[in-house]
């Protein structure tokens, strides 16, 4: 898969589960893609949330916030 932003790896997740949950027969022949890229565009999606979790983290030390407060 190529380099992905998170909104077009989300927007794979998105239509691929919609799929899925339209279905009315379970379509074997299309599972293997819709797993295959569903995986790739998850991995893009987590990578990007830690890379916002690590930078927040960074900006949150560096202004003197320790981040343990309450999540919003």
């Amino acid at each position: 898969m190529e380099q992905q932003t998170f909104r077009a790896a989300y927007d794979v997740l998105q239509k691929h589960a919609e799929t899925l949950r339209e279905q009315k027969e379970p379509n074997i022949d299309d599972l293997l893609k819709i797993v295959t890229e569903s995986v790739a565009a998850y991995k893009v999606c987590t990578k990007r949330i830690d890379a916002v979790e690590e930078a927040l983290k960074a900006a949150l030390e560096g202004a003197g916030v320790d981040g343990t407060g309450p999540a919003v």
